[in-house]
């Protein structure tokens, strides 16, 4: 492997790790509660769940590092964000609203375009990534520092100054959540969490943090290649953040589903640390069997997710008894009769994770990478 490519192999290899832990998550296997920590935690309070999707938008602003290195004039620059800012946001749509038919009294009817959720992950991610794309083309790496301090400490401020002043960080009293009611409305919303969308509008502005903080991040290892006191500086950075979190925290909670500020710091402390680590032993180095599994992932991210995402629901969609789909039944008629509770949930969303590894091996093989 040329020196090139093995130099920047932890951010690949940080990337196909984020993926790999977000199916893990996402596909819990049927049957038994998953462990604690591979569950969002239900309001305040933070699991390693709670790291993954931060680190998915972190990835994506290390990722905006080498796509915008080069000089573009604003124009196509302009076109080529919109558009893909667009098609991330309509997929993520599509994919809230898929297989867009069920069964009603026995006969299978249209989904409603009334019932389908309109803000999710992959419109977080457009919306972020849109946000981050002119911040990174017009302010330097200063300004965009400055420009974090202000998202985080505005959104806060607007929180406490535009929710219901006896609670202010409630699920329904935020003012993200009057925001959403007012602009999406009830029916397109989040079903399972009593009418909150922890992907709402609002949100977008702490998030967009998550990805400027890997944006400068991919850029600072760029300028210190392979220098193990830049690794350090990194860790450093990351260890303040987390304790600038914790420190935040009794006064604005740590919160996933609410993304609040001091989330943010927290999860972009372990993100840097995490990067810092994993660029220290990979760094000048070649791919090896270990490395390859999660690079695999870290090449085709959205297709794998959504694949992910889109397969499940098939699997449930197909009956192997009466209101029993595929997955269910392994679920619970394989893994939670080899491996009863937890451990089988997780041997479960394992065993699905490697379907979509497969995938993305054989688009890895044949030289194929999806870019919107």
């Amino acid at each position: 492997m040329s020196q090139p490519a093995a130099r920047f192999l932890s951010l690949d290899v940080f990337r196909g790790l984020t993926v790999f832990l977000m199916i893990v998550v996402n596909t819990a296997g049927p049957g038994a509660k998953a462990y604690s920590q591979l569950v969002h935690a239900p309001w305040f309070g933070f699991t390693a769940a709670d790291a993954v999707f931060p680190s998915f938008l972190f990835a994506v602003g290390c990722s905006m590092a080498f796509a915008f290195s080069k000089p573009i004039p604003l124009n196509d620059f302009t076109v080529k964000v919109l558009r893909r800012a667009a098609l991330i946001f309509l997929l993520g749509f599509l994919m809230y609203w898929f297989p867009f038919v069920r069964k009603v009294d026995g006969d299978w009817a249209l989904i409603p375009f009334s019932d389908t959720r309109v803000m999710g992950v992959l419109q977080r991610i457009a919306l972020c990534y849109l946000l981050a794309a002119f911040a990174v083309r017009w302010l330097s790496p200063r300004l965009i520092v400055a420009l974090c301090a202000v998202l985080l400490l505005g959104y806060w401020a607007i929180l406490m100054a535009f929710g219901d002043p006896a609670a202010p960080l409630s699920k329904l009293g935020n003012a993200g959540t009057r925001l959403d009611l007012l602009l999406i409305g009830q029916n397109h919303l989040y079903r399972k969490d009593g009418g909150f969308d922890p992907e709402g509008l609002l949100g977008t502005l702490p998030s967009t943090v998550n990805v400027l903080a890997g944006y400068l991040a991919a850029r600072f290892l760029k300028e210190n290649p392979g220098s193990s006191q830049a690794m350090g500086r990194m860790a450093i950075a990351g260890l303040v953040l987390i304790l600038a979190g914790l420190v935040w925290s009794p006064l604005f909670p740590i919160a996933k589903k609410l993304w609040t500020s001091s989330f943010v710091l927290l999860t972009v402390g372990i993100d840097l640390i995490l990067l810092a680590g994993l660029a220290k032993l990979l760094e000048g180095k070649a791919s090896n069997p270990g490395t390859y599994f999660f690079q695999v992932f870290g090449l085709n991210p959205l297709v794998l997710y959504l694949f992910s995402e889109l397969f499940v629901v098939v699997l449930g969609m197909i009956e192997v008894a009466p209101g029993v789909g595929i997955y269910e039944w392994v679920g619970v008629n394989l893994f939670q009769a080899v491996m009863p509770g937890a451990f089988g949930s997780l041997l479960c969303a394992l065993a699905y994770t490697l379907v979509c590894w497969l995938l993305g091996y054989v688009m890895a093989r044949r030289g194929v990478v999806v870019k919107l």
